[in-house]
């Protein structure tokens, strides 16, 4: 029996192209584009990075406070704008992770915007709980670097 759902989802969030067993990623590629699901008027408006990536901002809907960033492709974006939830393509796992999955840090998404280049998305969400895998709130609260300008503050 296969261990993901039949939208291709592990139980713990996430999910290889093209795969249907867990641990198998590492041949995995992010999705082609123009082979998904993906609206094709919003995926003609993307600029995407030579291995087919946009970078996603996730920013708290209600405070602004910027959480964190991830990587999406087309694929990875038609499933954050149909199911509500945060979907990034992982670079070193090489497969979907549904933001909150094992953790339960979910991620509700409120909006998604494109940039004016076409090559970043915001995606304002609801964060459950810590949206940095090290446990912060943000993956920005741990190193804020000095500023050396002399009116900085």
């Amino acid at each position: 029996m296969s261990s993901t759902s039949p939208s291709g989802t592990s139980p713990s969030g996430t999910s290889t192209p093209g795969t249907s067993t867990p641990g198998t990623a590492a041949a995995a590629r992010p999705a082609a584009p123009g082979s998904t699901a993906l609206d094709p008027a919003v995926a003609a408006r993307l600029r995407r990075t030579p291995d087919g990536l946009v970078p996603a901002v996730a920013q708290q809907y209600d405070t602004g406070e910027v959480l964190m960033l991830g990587w999406m492709d087309d694929e990875a974006l038609h499933r954050t704008l149909t199911t509500g939830r945060c979907t990034y393509w992982s670079r070193s796992r090489r497969e979907y992770w549904v933001k909150g999955g094992t953790s339960g840090h979910v991620q509700h998404v409120k909006s998604v915007a494109l940039d004016c280049d076409g090559d970043t998305l915001l995606v304002r969400v609801d964060q459950v709980g810590a949206a940095c895998h090290t446990g912060d709130r943000t993956c920005f609260d741990a190193d804020v670097l000095p500023l050396a300008a002399p009116d900085a503050r």
